[in-house]
């Protein structure tokens, strides 16, 4: 009995084992190709969601909205030449997309006018230009939080913009908040919870503006699906060194924080109202992008000068066509869009 069982099993192997003479269908060979190219296709698309994006990968269209005044990538001044960086810009943009691949729960680091209290003095610190406190990197302490490294609360290493951005690598509830540094500082830090803002983790940036302090120029560009769309290309004037009352406007990636009509300043020394700079929209600290200024607090909203995108002339601000400041007053959300000052 156990020799016909063998016998039965050895039967059936070999019918199993023998090659069909079965032809495939053309269909059914069709049918094995596509599935192999789905295959390979879905293949490259994991690998290209694992690999970083680089500025070879950003799609880039001039596509305006603001079509008044615009430049062309590359133009006259003077007796030279200036230009739009966008493969400059492109590695900003690539920068700004890989991190937004993660899970992140955002924060921003806010200071504005020493609100949430003066930082306390970093342990190595200097004085810069202006004769204020500033740490080895050159971020002053005015306006400015304290980053303490994990686990240390002693004394402050350096110091965090107003304006700037962070990862919440901790509960923001806590004393010190643990973040990790998205624009303007890298690494993880702690930093006492007065000082930062949560902003949550469904935030997407979309809406960017670029200033150019080398240039003085800015555009603006939005993302739609994989592409970025510049909407405008415009004159500026930015930030001169000027001590002790005007300074450079700041190099660096910030956050829109909040927009007003008619930004009222004051003389220098002083506290009386001189003007107001209409379609204001703050970035950090008292850097605002906005219109022409206008020397009279009841006076008319001034159009254009002929000192934009000529030299840096303002205080820290950036100075575009009164219009153009309108354009992006309108078009950027706070909270939810970046400034981007490259040199």
């Amino acid at each position: 009995m156990r020799n016909i069982l063998l016998f039965i099993f050895i039967i059936q192997f070999v019918i199993a084992c023998k090659p069909s003479n079965k032809t495939k269908t053309p269909e059914e060979i069709q049918k094995e190709k596509q599935d192999s190219i789905e295959q390979v296709r879905k293949e490259q698309e994991e690998a290209a969601k694992k690999r970083p994006i680089t500025a070879k990968d950003i799609k880039l269209e001039k596509e305006l909205k603001y079509d008044k005044y615009t430049l062309d990538d590359k133009y006259e001044y003077q007796d030279t030449f200036r230009v739009f960086q966008w493969e400059k810009i492109k590695e900003k943009l690539a920068y700004i997309e890989n991190f937004q691949r993660e899970h992140n729960e955002y924060g921003l680091v806010s200071n504005y006018k020493n609100k949430h209290g003066e930082a306390p003095t970093v342990a190595n610190y200097k004085r810069n230009a202006y004769k204020r406190v500033s740490d080895t990197l050159g971020t002053e302490r005015y306006q400015s939080a304290p980053l303490y490294r994990v686990g240390d609360s002693k004394n402050p290493i350096i110091y965090g913009r107003d304006g700037s951005l962070v990862k919440l690598l901790s509960s923001d509830t806590l004393d010190m908040v643990k973040v990790k540094g998205l624009s303007n500082f890298e690494g993880e830090w702690e930093i006492p919870k007065r000082y930062v803002k949560a902003l949550g983790d469904s935030l997407a940036f979309k809406h960017i503006v670029v200033v150019d302090v080398t240039n003085q120029n800015i555009c603006a560009l939005d993302h739609v699906k994989d592409t970025w769309y510049i909407r405008s290309m415009n004159k500026a004037t930015t930030g001169k060194h000027n001590p002790p009352y005007a300074m450079e406007t700041p190099v660096g990636m910030f956050l829109v924080q909040e927009q007003k009509a008619k930004m009222f300043y004051t003389k220098d020394g002083s506290s009386e109202i001189e003007g107001f700079a209409p379609w204001a929209s703050r970035f950090t600290n008292g850097a605002y992008i906005h219109g022409i200024p206008v020397n009279n607090p009841k006076g008319k909203i001034i159009e254009t000068s002929w000192s934009l995108g000529t030299v840096p002339r303002s205080h820290m601000c950036v100075r575009n066509a009164s219009s153009h400041s309108k354009f992006v007053y309108d078009w950027i959300k706070p909270y939810s869009s970046l400034v981007i000052v490259i040199d």
